[in-house]
């Protein structure tokens, strides 16, 4: 059986932490920033972990077993 192939856009958007979450960085931050608050805009600068509906599907495209 051939191996499993990673997907490439998974790999550059997701890491995983120490306790098996995934990490993920917020949407809306590349353009139309003028138009988001001081407030809007230091929310979305950090990053955030992926939820758990999410989580089985992202661990199959990274080829992580769950």
């Amino acid at each position: 059986m051939p191996k499993m192939k990673t997907n490439s856009s998974a790999k550059k958007r997701f890491k995983l932490t120490g306790s098996g979450k995934i990490k993920r960085f917020q949407a809306n931050t590349s353009h139309m920033m003028r138009n988001k608050s001081k407030k809007a805009k230091l929310k979305l600068r950090g990053s955030t972990t992926v939820s758990k509906a999410d989580t089985n599907r992202i661990l199959s495209l990274l080829c992580i077993k769950s």
